[in-house]
């Protein structure tokens, strides 16, 4: 399975829809259509940073840190994510663009601006820890291919 096909199974699971949706205020609907909608922006964000010199070992060591955040319970997950590294996190995935795919992501999935900006700050984290977790199976399948 693809990156792109696990990130879309696993921030668009009903757990995750529904914890994202009660920790936003936002409904599920919305939440999939932000989620939907964001994911190449975010993904590409990501990808710039594992690849530019100067973010690449930071970016690494941040996909390190989350990937030992515990996912298996999205409600108390989103209970506890901190909506500060959130914003943190998309402002180092987005940079420059952040207001501008906030808003091209809010007018193509019909959600207000402030919800959508919620949205995709309460999911950054989950983000972070869901790319952590499969950078991490990535990483141990290749040593153990060399071994």
């Amino acid at each position: 399975m693809d990156l792109t096909s696990v990130l879309l199974q696993s921030l668009l699971s009903d757990s995750s829809v529904k914890s994202l949706s009660k920790k936003t205020g936002s409904s599920s609907d919305e939440v999939s259509s932000v989620l939907a909608a964001a994911l190449p922006a975010l993904l590409k964000g990501a990808s710039q940073q594992a690849e530019d010199e100067e973010t690449a070992e930071s970016f690494a060591q941040a996909l390190s840190d989350h990937a030992e955040d515990d996912t298996s319970d999205m409600e108390t997950f989103m209970d506890n994510v901190d909506m500060a590294d959130g914003a943190k996190i998309l402002a180092h995935l987005l940079g420059a663009e952040t207001e501008s795919t906030t808003k091209k992501v809010s007018k193509k999935s019909g959600t207000s601006n402030d919800n959508t900006a919620q949205i995709l700050t309460a999911a950054a984290p989950l983000l972070m820890s869901v790319l952590g977790q499969e950078n991490k199976k990535t990483s141990t399948s290749k040593k153990k291919a060399s071994n």
